[in-house]
């Protein structure tokens, strides 16, 4: 039932920066709540990191390849729900990731049933039940608190109330472990030296944390390590991620709101620490022009956030941003091959790391997303592969062009040569080769550049210590992964509906 309240609120109008994940759903949430509600995106196409492109029949996804929250209470089920939508045709990953360790043929399989994951978990890593049992325990704690939709972290006392109101007794176990990391915790069990699990707890939180056990906070870790279990679990979308966006794009339309792709967002106008308009650049005709917002919600990065305010974004926030460690980027290499070039019974997702003396990501490790016989990405008989790893954004914009191709040339021969210890490639079976950087991902996504995945979620920037969806400007709001709970389209959707539920309530 619409409220007094939003029928009222239906002159306001709001302009949403980005069309991405968080940007769409604040945007169709806004419109179906009855506010007047307009989306910019310089892109030719909504999603952001979670879009895609097709290339000879292949159909594939730019970052994003798999989804959480789409479960009866999950997050993009209430939001479908909410604006009336169908929930995106899915499979459950099963296993969520078969993980290979450097020199090991048999990977650790995360499964989505607890028992036979903990089963698993018990072979693999001898003496380290304790540790999961804690992670689990978290976990549960921190799902039921985080389903209550608390704000985090607060910024005046309605955010407070909320956050206040989501807490039960059961809520105060997490309080010891707020300002633990991972690593912490493994010190306590005597598990830090365990090799074995420390570079598989590595991989893993580095593709859903940014950052590794030493770094990630433990109770982002639990929710990150325990939601691909039943009766949660990671999905894999028919046809592909673009499935996601398309749904949020018609619940949008549904309620009256509008979207114009390829146009760019040049400038935030402030007056008295309030956010009253926009410069808008159509980037197909040049036009340029300004347009007034009751409400600005920013989907970009915090770092893109300070760079459209310039000199009047506030001096404590330009500085903590500036303060920020380097966010990680991704080189990406997309393949369609004949389908013989698929292992049997090859899982949807998997991480493989070559040497435990080398580093996370630089092509020492790569996630690995496989398209599945009839899910919309690849003809009859064929198949795409993409395989992403992390990488330092600097090295990308370093030197010359002809320094840039070379790094390029390297990392893509350095990628191929690793998956085809697993993959059947040849000249034979590869069909369409195509590679992405930092620069890319700039290029076309407009994230500044090209990071991916937010922050990090350390103890300084996770939860109560992160950027807030409120910013210091009045009427300014930043979604996404730079904000609570973090990266991924679950997690950008929360803090878009955080965002939401604060503009309604002033």
């Amino acid at each position: 039932m619409v409220s007094d309240r939003t029928v009222k609120d239906k002159s306001r109008k709001i302009i949403v920066i980005g069309a991405g994940i968080g940007g769409l759903t604040a945007g169709a949430l806004l419109a179906r709540r009855g506010y007047q509600v307009l989306v910019l995106d310089q892109a030719l196409v909504p999603g952001g990191c979670a879009s895609t492109f097709k290339r000879r029949g292949f159909t594939f996804d730019v970052g994003a390849t798999q989804v959480a929250g789409l479960e009866e209470g999950g997050i993009h089920k209430r939001i479908f729900d909410e604006l009336e939508i169908e929930v995106p045709k899915a499979t459950y990953c099963d296993p969520a990731c078969a993980v290979y360790l450097p020199g090991e043929k048999e990977a650790i399989n995360v499964w989505r049933d607890p028992q036979k994951w903990q089963k698993e978990r018990q072979r693999q890593f001898p003496g380290s039940e304790g540790f999961w049992q804690l992670m689990s325990t978290l976990f549960k704690v921190s799902w039921e608190f985080q389903s209550r939709d608390p704000i985090l972290p607060p910024t005046n006392l309605w955010d407070l109330g909320q956050l206040v109101g989501a807490i039960r007794p059961d809520t105060l176990i997490t309080v010891p472990f707020t300002f633990a990391t991972v690593g912490d915790v493994l010190r306590l069990y005597g598990l830090y030296e365990n090799k074995r699990l420390r570079t598989f707890l590595d991989l893993q939180l580095k593709l859903y944390s940014q950052v590794n056990a030493d770094e990630t906070a433990l109770l982002y870790a639990a929710t990150a390590l325990g939601v691909s279990q039943a009766p949660l679990g990671l999905y894999h979308l028919q046809g592909s991620m673009q499935e996601l966006s398309n749904r949020l794009e018609e619940g949008l339309a549904k309620w009256g709101g509008k979207i114009l792709m390829r146009h760019a967002v040049e400038d935030i106008e402030i007056s008295d620490n309030r956010a009253t308009s926009v410069r808008i650049k159509n980037l197909k005709t040049g036009e340029v022009w300004r347009e007034e917002a009751d409400e600005v919600v920013a989907n970009v990065t915090v770092q893109n956030l300070v760079k459209l305010l310039g000199k009047k974004a506030p001096k404590d926030y330009q500085h903590r941003v500036d303060k920020l460690p380097p966010a990680s980027g991704a080189f990406v290499i997309y393949l369609g091959v004949e389908e013989r070039a698929i292992p049997d019974n090859c899982p949807p997702h998997l991480q493989f790391m070559y040497d435990y003396n080398g580093e996370i990501g630089e092509n020492n490790s790569l996630f690995v997303s496989v398209s599945k016989p009839g899910d919309g990405r690849a003809p009859q008989g064929q198949a795409t592969i993409i395989a992403s790893s992390f990488t330092d954004t600097r090295i990308w914009w370093q030197g010359e062009k002809a320094d840039y191709e070379r790094l390029k040339e390297k990392y893509t021969q350095d990628a191929i040569a690793h998956l085809a210890k697993y993959f059947k490639l040849s000249s034979e079976t590869i069909i369409h080769q195509e590679t992405a950087t930092p620069r890319t991902y700039a290029y076309y996504t407009g994230r500044d550049r090209g990071i991916v995945g937010g922050i990090g979620q350390r103890i300084s920037t996770f939860g109560p210590f992160g950027f807030a969806t409120r910013t210091p400007i009045n009427h300014l709001w930043l979604v996404g992964d730079s904000t609570h709970p973090g990266e991924g389209t679950a997690g950008v959707s929360y803090s878009a509906l955080t965002a939401v539920r604060q503009i309604e309530n002033g």
